[in-house]
């Protein structure tokens, strides 16, 4: 059986190296190093098919260097381990430190990351993780201390182009067919700059036509890819497609509707991390002041999510879900600091008043620093009538109430106080 197509087409050198110029075009900072034959411990972050883990391949093969590779999805302490007592077994017959690649490198917990921490520190491997998530959230510091991190972008579209000319020119299989490339707006729009996810269209737009010749349009790879619905992505089109149909159907009102997005999401394999940062967002810009007790949820959900992962997690992330679903909506907090940086972005930086800044140094209280500060601890009921605001907008409005009971007794608690209508 023929390795899919994507696989026959990974680069074996940089020279067949598609993007990424800023890290492996001539002169670059990887080039040099691997020009030079030394390579230490680094971080690869950026989004799905972008050459990753093929760039890892890349730098094992051009330098001779045994390379091991495991995934965080299904490896833990115990391979790790393994991996590592191999590579001091094997290190006198090669002078060169064997790489051990970790693809989604973030999944692993903290444990399981510690367990790297001496073999990379003393020299034992030279360790290429892969990740598309911040490594400063989720890889710990003294890993994170140890290895560089290098950015890589999505391809643009130029580059996906050239990869698909290649693949049309260069591939033993498709060179098999008569393939007519029409239009090509719809394959660089659900590739998304994913490499791999351009050459898996590809190679299914023309494994479905049994014809002689094969012409690609929009409309032909629209229709393919409805065909497969199991084609969800973690990073194209499809994906945010349907994390807005989740989000929607929460600021809806509708939790079966973000039930089925979220077991969408689930089914599709997407990181649980990222549903659980989409359901705080939506805690506080879509339900906020009408329910404080949504955030709270939201949060201990996130939490919950980063100790248990997958399987156990979609139950978390469903009575989240549902929880949010069925709160009542208000969007006042979001509004209040967008009309809050309108009025920045209109009148600029204006001054702190003297009376709100402090003043820790005599000279401060000389310039007046402070003076007129009224503490409303020390009044009655904990509130005494200051301006809050620049003299330029003393009189601005921000946060204005909506029509839930939450907000309508903050808006009676705030006429007590103020005596405004």
């Amino acid at each position: 059986m023929n390795k899919p197509l994507a696989e026959r087409m990974r680069p074996q050198s940089l020279d067949g190296f598609v993007g990424q110029k800023q890290l492996v075009g001539k002169g670059s900072i990887l080039r040099k190093m691997i020009d030079s034959g030394h390579v230490p411990s680094f971080i690869l972050w950026g989004p799905p098919g972008v050459g990753k883990t093929t760039l890892a391949k890349i730098i094992s093969h051009q330098l001779d260097i045994p390379f091991f590779t495991l995934s965080a999805i299904n490896s833990g302490v115990k391979e790790v381990r393994e991996i590592i007592e191999k590579v001091k077994n094997m290190q006198y017959f090669n002078q060169l430190r064997p790489i051990l690649f970790i693809d989604e490198i973030h999944r692993f917990s903290k444990s399981q990351q510690d367990s790297l921490l001496a073999a990379v520190e003393n020299g034992t491997i030279t360790l290429i993780g892969a990740t598309t998530e911040n490594p400063s959230f989720e890889v710990i510091s003294p890993l994170l201390s140890r290895c560089q991190v290098y950015v890589l972008k999505s391809l643009e579209d130029k580059d996906l182009l050239s990869l698909m000319n290649k693949a049309l020119t260069e591939d033993t299989e498709l060179q098999k067919r008569n393939i007519q490339v029409k239009e090509t707006d719809a394959l660089l729009r659900f590739a998304g700059g994913d490499a791999r996810k351009l050459l898996n269209i590809l190679e299914l737009v023309v494994d479905a036509d049994d014809g002689e010749t094969v012409v690609i349009t929009d409309a032909v790879v629209i229709d393919r890819l409805q065909e497969n619905p199991a084609a969800y992505d973690k990073g194209g089109e499809m994906h945010y497609d349907i994390i807005s149909a989740f989000i929607k159907s929460i600021r809806g009102s509708d939790p079966d509707g973000a039930i089925y997005w979220l077991a969408r999401m689930v089914a599709g394999g997407e990181d649980p991390k990222f549903i659980a940062r989409r359901l705080l967002i939506s805690a506080s810009e879509d339900i906020g002041l009408a329910n404080p007790n949504a955030l709270l949820l939201a949060n201990a959900c996130f939490d919950a999510i980063h100790k248990i992962g997958w399987p156990e997690g979609r139950i978390i992330l469903a009575e989240t879900t549902v929880y949010l679903a069925t709160s009542p909506k208000s969007n006042s907090s979001y509004e209040a600091i967008e009309n809050a940086m309108a009025e920045v972005k209109l009148s600029g930086d204006l001054s702190v008043p003297l009376h709100l800044r402090n003043a820790p140094t005599q000279l401060m209280k000389d310039l007046n620093y402070a003076k007129g500060y009224k503490y409303a601890h020390s009044y009655e009921g904990h509130f005494v009538k200051l301006d809050f605001l620049p003299s330029e907008i003393k009189d601005k409005k921000f946060w204005f109430v909506q029509d839930n009971p939450h907000e309508l007794k903050l808006q009676e608690y705030m006429k007590k106080l103020w005596n405004k209508d």
